[in-house]
């Protein structure tokens, strides 16, 4: 039960990045007036599903703090690396993001380092 609090700290992280990075693809690229950029950030802000990211980010944090009432840190932290596995999948399925070799071999890496860091 107590793994589902570090569960839920890479579920929801993984959910705020790909719903940010979904709803920026809509919004184009940051321009380079200041002003324009105070424009461009608040439409984005009171866009619903950034919002539901930005609730997503402090339910992560929720559960990351209930997660360090379970476990050590040296033990927890490297299960947040599974963020980057999922992120490089989804990216991929979702956004027809690159997922090379090198990215593959770096998720492999990560993986290994997790199951080292973890015994």
């Amino acid at each position: 039960m107590n793994f589902l609090y570090i569960i839920g700290t890479v579920v929801f992280t993984v959910y705020s990045q790909l719903v940010v990075r979904w709803r920026i693809t809509h919004y184009g690229k940051l321009p380079a007036a200041l002003t324009d950029q105070v424009i461009f950030f608040s439409k984005v802000l009171i866009d619903p599903f950034v919002i539901s990211a930005v609730i997503a980010s402090f339910t992560a944090a929720l559960c990351w703090m209930a997660a360090m009432t379970k476990f050590e840190l040296s033990f927890a932290y490297p299960f947040t690396s599974l963020s980057f596995v999922l992120v490089l999948l989804l990216s991929g399925l979702f956004f027809h993001e690159p997922v090379t070799l090198p990215k593959i071999i770096g998720i492999l890496l990560i993986v290994s380092g997790i199951i080292v860091g973890t015994r």
